[in-house]
């Protein structure tokens, strides 16, 4: 029942949508990551079929100044932005303002504001791609070809195992093959090559350690054919079994429910890939400063694809040489909590991909709140994780920090962010610190 308000919310928008857009230019702008590029090239495609005019903006986050110089003349349509900036909008007093977002809204709406998010009917768990290829399937039907992006979107926000009605029905529209196995991917690519390089699970003296896979393969009893070895879906469920069994026992905190899942196949570039690598791909694109790659990829340009393997070649790397980083630096820790500075030696844009592996991994207790800092510009860069997803909000934590502070926090219950000046660095640490003290002292 939830879901139909949902769809009956996005279809009454969508209308509205068509009707301004039928003498203004649209300007598009979404969040760089995987969902917030599969939305915009979703929206894209749909309004080429439109034949209407529009321009692209894609964002590493939504600050007040991007808010300011809105133009007041066209459609403006954020993607996978916004619910956290309502009150600069407000300011603005801008018509044909519309947000398709799934992050939390603890501002009041706008009027005017055109608003689609499952926090306000609902509370499905659904990615913004989700959200905009069921808006653009309101449009029009023959948009079901999108849904395939959707899916993308869906798994690089982790949503892919919160398979409630919609994300099934979009699942089916885009004719996605699955396949029960081992949740590490490219599963289409050579075994020892995926495990070297499988940081979502980090597997110690594996990871990044192409004689420590070698290894393990022979301890599997898995040997090379013809120089190569098998891909994941060519495995038997015997040969399957033996892996995880195997990979268990390297990581033995590492619960069998968080490796083994649904490998998502999907027809992309005319041949059936890893839904899985496909949104890596597009990811470490986006973060490598290459947003106009990762939507030419969206695009299945042929020209550009194997550029894109190649920046994500280069971003695996930096991610083996982040989590090094990450070992040898000093933390802050207390019960409960985890802070880890890096300061300049990751990129700002890496760090939420570093804190999201960590939490993944077996090193802290679960409900342990991640919180990792990386420097860009004159600014400090915050993303912070719960490992195994449970604990507090960390949202609401940010969010009561930063209030002291001053500064915008984005985000979810489990996997939120927020940005603040250099200066405000000591007093961020201690703050975030104190918060949890005072809790421990309360129980």
């Amino acid at each position: 029942m939830e879901s139909k308000k949902l769809e009956l919310e996005i279809e009454f928008i969508a209308k509205k949508f068509v009707e301004a857009i039928s003498e203004k230019e649209v300007l598009i702008i979404s969040h760089f990551d995987t969902d917030g590029i599969t939305s915009a090239t979703i929206l894209i495609k749909t309004l080429k079929k439109m034949d209407k005019r529009f321009s692209v903006k894609i964002l590493k986050r939504l600050e007040e100044e991007n808010i300011l110089n809105l133009p007041s003349d066209k459609v403006v349509i954020f993607l996978d932005l916004a619910s956290a900036s309502l009150n600069h909008l407000a300011k603005r007093n801008l018509k044909d303002v519309f947000i398709i977002d799934h992050h939390e809204i603890f501002q009041e709406i706008p009027e005017g504001i055109n608003i689609i998010n499952p926090h306000l009917n609902g509370k499905e768990e659904l990615s913004a791609s989700s959200l905009v290829y069921l808006f653009c399937k309101a449009i029009s039907e023959e948009n079901k070809e999108f849904a395939k992006l959707a899916v993308l979107g869906m798994i690089g926000d982790l949503m892919e195992k919160s398979l409630d009605k919609l994300n099934n029905l979009i699942i089916n529209d885009g004719e996605v093959k699955r396949k029960r196995g081992l949740l590490i991917y490219p599963s289409t690519r050579p075994l020892n090559r995926i495990l070297e390089y499988s940081s979502d699970p980090y597997i110690p003296g594996i990871t990044g350690n192409p004689q420590g896979v070698i290894e393990l393969l022979r301890e599997t009893g898995l040997s090379p054919s013809n120089g190569k070895y098998k891909s994941l879906i060519e495995l038997d469920d015997d040969e399957m079994s033996r892996l995880v069994t195997t990979i268990m026992l390297k990581n033995p905190t590492v619960k069998n429910r968080e490796i083994i899942g649904d490998i998502f196949l999907i027809k992309f570039f005319n041949k059936l890939e890893d839904a899985r690598e496909l949104s890596a791909i597009i990811n470490a694109c986006s973060r490598l400063g290459e947003t106009e790659t990762a939507l030419q990829f969206c695009m299945e340009s042929s020209k550009i694809k194997k550029r894109a393997e190649l920046i994500q070649t280069k971003y695996k790397q930096l991610i083996i040489s982040g989590l090094k980083s990450v070992s040898e630096l000093e933390k802050v820790e207390g019960n409960g909590f985890v802070i880890i500075n890096a300061r300049e030696k990751i990129k700002d844009t890496m760090i939420g991909t570093i804190a999201s592996i960590i939490s993944n991994s077996a090193i802290y207790q679960e409900g342990t709140m991640i919180t990792t800092m990386a420097y860009y510009e004159d600014k400090i860069k915050v993303s912070a994780r719960s490992v195994g997803r449970t604990g507090k909000n960390i949202r609401e934590v940010l969010t009561s920090v930063m209030s002291e502070i001053g500064g915008e926090v984005g985000g979810h219950h489990f996997a939120a962010g927020c940005s603040l000046n250099q200066e405000k660095e000591k007093d961020f640490i201690d703050r975030l610190k104190k918060s949890f003290e005072i809790e421990l002292v309360k129980i």
